[in-house]
């Protein structure tokens, strides 16, 4: 029996789980093709703890308190989750802020915050008996599933734009993933996963279409408040594409405050390239819909959606939590790979260090003060696009194999 029931974020008409696999019934009449999904479903737990279970956060004992399963048996082999909360005291320094964290999801065993979503879809896909899984992806998503599947014995279906960075294909390939390039942008990808799907009876891990992405991705906002209880932060910044991260960091929070374990939800700030910023060009407008960015481009790829899948939802949480959206440059973004890793250790690929870019743009605008606390997510790691991290950086030339050339080198780096 289900410890839990489904709200249309859109409508508020309430579903069982055996009603509806994926979206509200009555809203999905109003999709378009290639636009925002309409009646996305939300995951309402019928009951949440009153204390802090007595497990590190990403414990099963833990994730059965605050997750949709009947059982932890349904949960993959492979530990997702349990990320650090980094305090990075340079980089604090050279913002001048004493209370900003990195929520470092570089970590997890794919590389990313996908991980998380994939970890729970996969946990149900297990639950109801499906073989495959199938997701479109600009990289992430897919070799987080493919990742996750390989370790649970279940089969990966991936679809990819053919233009998806090298490091990232072959992460997926290797995790044994039927991977499909697609000639075309991610959101042709989209729509063909759906048709394969409906065609191929796959269980869809599309981002936003199922549900139980948006609930896996709210344990980092779980772990999150854990590491800062019983303080909760003021601010939470999150690079943005369909909005189903920010909207599960959201939705941990809402849950967390739901139970009494936090007293408010933090401020929640977008983060998107100017060349990918539907979401933030709604929230600037005081728009409720969304204008589709037809030539949606970035170095960040893993933000680059033309209609971001879950917009109707994000839009909704970032107000509810009195929080806006910042849009950084592509030239941002890539001092911000050099920066975060100089100043933190932590290499990110042009969308985890869009947090940074993102931080500083939010601290001009007002929209985030020095003295607050704040946390950045860091959502990939650098080794999934090497190439755009050279962009920051100089290769040196090599030199002699002498001593009297490495004295050389140092003299015309401290003269530089």
């Amino acid at each position: 029996m289900s410890n839990f029931r489904f709200r249309c974020t859109e409508c508020g008409s309430w579903y069982q789980e055996e009603e509806v696999r994926f979206v509200c019934s009555a809203c999905t009449r109003h999709q378009q093709l290639g636009g925002v999904t309409r009646g996305v479903l939300e995951v309402v737990l019928d009951k949440l703890p009153s204390s802090w279970p007595a497990a590190p956060a990403a414990s099963a004992k833990f994730l059965s308190a605050f997750l949709p399963i009947p059982s932890i048996a349904f949960l993959p082999p492979l530990p997702v989750g349990g990320t650090p909360l980094l305090e990075v005291p340079n980089l604090r320094r050279t913002l001048g802020m004493k209370r900003l964290w990195l929520k470092d999801d570089t970590r997890n065993p794919s590389g990313s915050t996908k991980d998380r979503a994939s970890f729970l879809v996969v946990a149900k896909a297990r639950e109801y008996g499906c073989e495959t899984v199938a997701a479109a992806s600009t990289g992430n998503a897919a070799t987080a599933l493919a990742a996750v599947a390989a370790a649970s014995q279940l089969q990966a279906v991936v679809f990819i734009p053919a233009s998806a960075p090298e490091a990232k294909l072959v992460q997926m390939l290797s995790y044994g993933a039927v991977v499909l390039p697609v000639e075309g942008t991610y959101d042709d990808a989209f729509e063909l996963c759906l048709a394969a799907c409906q065609e191929f009876g796959w269980y869809n891990r599309n981002t936003a279409l199922n549900p139980f992405t948006i609930e896996g991705k709210k344990t980092a906002a779980l772990e999150i408040a854990v590491d800062l209880a019983p303080e909760c932060p003021d601010a939470v910044l999150v690079p943005t594409g369909d909005g189903v991260i920010l909207s599960g960091v959201a939705k941990g929070f809402a849950d967390l405050q739901r139970c009494g374990l936090i007293l408010r939800m933090p401020r929640l700030i977008a983060v998107q390239p100017e060349g990918s910023a539907a979401i933030v060009n709604a929230l600037r407008k005081g728009a409720d819909t969304i204008i589709t960015v037809p030539h949606a481009t970035s170095v960040a790829d893993s933000l680059v959606v033309q209609a971001p899948r879950n917009a109707l939802q994000c839009l909704r949480v970032i107000r509810t939590s009195q929080g806006g959206g910042v849009t950084v440059s592509d030239d941002s973004i890539i001092k911000a790979i050099a920066e975060l890793a100089r100043h933190t250790g932590v290499f990110a690929e042009p969308a985890g260090a869009a947090a940074l870019a993102g931080l500083r743009a939010a601290l001009d605008e007002g929209l985030v003060d020095p003295d607050e606390r704040v946390v950045m997510l860091v959502t990939g790691t650098g080794l999934k696009d090497v190439p755009s991290a050279s962009r920051a950086v100089q290769r040196p030339a090599p030199i002699p194999p002498s001593l009297a050339a490495v004295a050389k080198r140092l003299r015309g780096l401290s003269e530089g």
